[in-house]
């Protein structure tokens, strides 16, 4: 596909540039910081990983727009401050890739992925020792700032490459079923807040386990199960009007009736 004519990168730095201009820019713009942003960025790359889920390319391509804008945003205010410019945060990433890619770029040579895999685990640790961090964990280098179901991701994939790990979906089956038995023996208890915080968290952790094991991707699983409900929950409140009724108006059965006939229909639907 060819680049449509008269726009480039650096047409995207100088209309930031001109958007930060403390005399003539937009006052929202010049009054964010790297925090106030931050949620912005968040929330972008959120919509990008929406449209390829709905394999919605125009929108797809809008999204990426948006997504580029927040690093075009962060590297200004960066450069306004005197930290780095967006160039060097290009040339950051180019020699990144380059230095862990030795047998793209280099001479080295990997037997298998799981080789390859344990390379880059030891050039990312080699970064971080010449950056003066300490911390040799097998753990280590897992950010914070991650949402923490992606973060509980990150900690089973590598204390897995070590091996520690189950060697199939069976135990990990059993250790969910555990882990429900814990919580529902919390609320026999009287369902102590802090106690049902830890068990709770449990089973959250031992799910992403599961979709790991099931080589599922744990957010568009549930991507698809919000989708999923939102979809039968619109249907039923079109019944229940339909009817003479809104929902809010019946009673949990008729409700109940209703999600099962909301479920039916979509069963019932042909497939292409």
């Amino acid at each position: 596909m060819d680049t449509p004519p008269g726009r480039s990168i650096d047409d995207l730095l100088a209309i930031m540039a001109r958007l930060r201009d403390r005399e003539h820019g937009c006052p929202w713009d010049v009054e964010q910081d790297f925090d106030t942003i931050a949620p912005y960025t968040i929330e972008e790359a959120y919509e990008v990983a929406d449209a390829i889920d709905r394999k919605d390319y125009a929108d797809l391509r809008d999204e990426l727009g948006d997504l580029l804008l927040q690093v075009v945003f962060h590297a200004r205010m960066a450069e306004e401050a005197g930290h780095f410019g967006f160039a060097d945060v290009v040339a950051a990433i180019c020699d990144k890739l380059v230095r862990r890619h030795p047998h793209v770029f280099g001479a080295a040579r990997f037997d298998s992925a799981a080789a390859q895999t344990r390379a880059w685990d030891a050039l990312k640790a080699a970064e971080r020792a010449d950056k003066g961090d300490a911390d040799d964990s097998a753990l280590a280098g897992i950010a914070r700032g991650l949402p923490e179901w992606q973060r509980a991701l990150k900690l089973q994939q590598k204390a897995a490459r070590v091996g520690f790990d189950w060697p199939e979906v069976g135990p990990v089956l059993a250790k969910l079923g555990e882990e429900i038995e814990e919580v529902r023996c919390e609320f026999a208890a009287g369902a102590d807040a802090e106690r049902l915080t830890d068990e709770v968290g449990d089973v959250l952790f031992v799910c992403v386990n599961l979709a790991r094991h099931a080589k599922v991707d744990f957010s568009q699983a549930l991507r698809h199960a919000n989708a999923k409900f939102e979809r039968r929950f619109r249907r039923m409140e079109a019944l229940a009007v339909a009817s003479g009724q809104a929902l809010g108006e019946r009673t949990l059965a008729e409700q109940d009736a209703l999600w099962d006939a909301a479920k039916a229909e979509e069963r019932q639907r042909p497939t292409r």
